[in-house]
């Protein structure tokens, strides 16, 4: 067979692997609704039989609220699919089928080609999608699986304990002028025994510096930085940026804040909440109102 007949070969297969995973979806898609439907024909006989829906709720499980939205229509309610965008590769599916048809299935060529083309989603969600097409094809991937950055556990100094991962997190965030003795022991420790620990540490340090002195220009850097780490964890905290990137940068420059009115309202709900069924409103308007404001 000639070069062309084995390329043309290969594109057949790879068109194929596609269309399986897109036939793979809308069969979930389609048991899905069957599985809807089941729950909508049982509702519905329960219903005939002249229970209410607080018994309903108590036989099957389902909140009151949902049984009444399922009993109030005809049909089962499809979820309706949230429309595409740049955070989903599925948005560039066109594009990376094409890629992949040309022989292009290297994570991380992809990631780089469709964030070129404005993808602000990580590379994680890349991968699910390009791991459904290897299965298809029964392939394994080229690329190392993400986010393996195995090490041994670090020890505090003094003690000899491992240092836990709620500690190694508030540790991360810790100015080291805040630090005590013994964390400034703790922090050199993770740095040395942990390049994941001494990454994240060093781009919140950056961020913490960028807030403090009001550089929004400093921002760009930082999230291409934190992107380009391939950690999960920062990579989405700096899509999320990017995404609102001139509302963050206002809220890092400018002097005015919501922070009073989020934290009032926070008060209310929870004075709310608290309050609920076992008191009456004088004694809700007296807990709400400030001392020097009350009649």
């Amino acid at each position: 067979m000639s070069v062309y007949g084995h390329a043309h070969v290969r594109s057949i297969l790879s068109e194929d692997a596609i269309a399986s995973a897109t036939a793979q979806h809308r069969r979930a898609r389609l048991q899905h609704r069957q599985s809807r439907q089941e729950i909508f024909a049982t509702l519905q006989a329960l219903r005939q039989q002249g229970l209410t829906y607080s018994e309903i709720a108590r036989r099957t499980g389902y909140e009151r609220r949902s049984i009444a939205n399922w009993l109030t229509s005809n049909a089962p309610r499809d979820r309706n699919r949230a429309a595409l965008n740049p955070t989903s590769p599925l948005y560039f599916e066109t594009f990376l089928a094409e890629c992949w048809n040309n022989g292009n299935r290297l994570g991380r060529h992809l990631f780089h080609d469709i964030k070129n083309r404005g993808y602000t989603g990580s590379r994680s969600n890349l991968e699910r999608l390009l791991k459904v097409w290897r299965e298809a094809e029964n392939i394994q991937p080229d690329d190392p699986p993400l986010d393996v950055h195995v090490s041994e556990p670090v020890r505090d100094p003094d003690t000899g304990h491992v240092i836990s991962s709620v500690v190694a997190a508030a540790l991360c965030i810790k100015p080291r002028c805040l630090l005590t003795d013994l964390q400034t022991k703790k922090v050199n420790a993770l740095k040395q025994g942990s390049t994941v620990f001494a990454t994240m540490r060093d781009l919140a340090m950056r961020f913490n510096g960028i807030l403090r002195s009001r550089n929004s220009a400093a921002l760009d850097g930082w999230i291409d930085d934190a992107i380009d780490t391939e950690l999960t964890a920062i990579m989405r905290f700096a899509s999320v940026l990017r995404r609102d990137i001139d509302a963050v940068k206002n809220a890092i420059e400018l002097p005015w804040s919501n922070g009073q009115a989020e934290g009032q309202i926070n008060r209310l709900k929870m004075l709310k909440r608290a309050m609920y069924g076992r008191a009456g409103p004088e004694l809700m308007r007296a807990r709400m109102l400030p001392l020097n404001h009350r009649n």
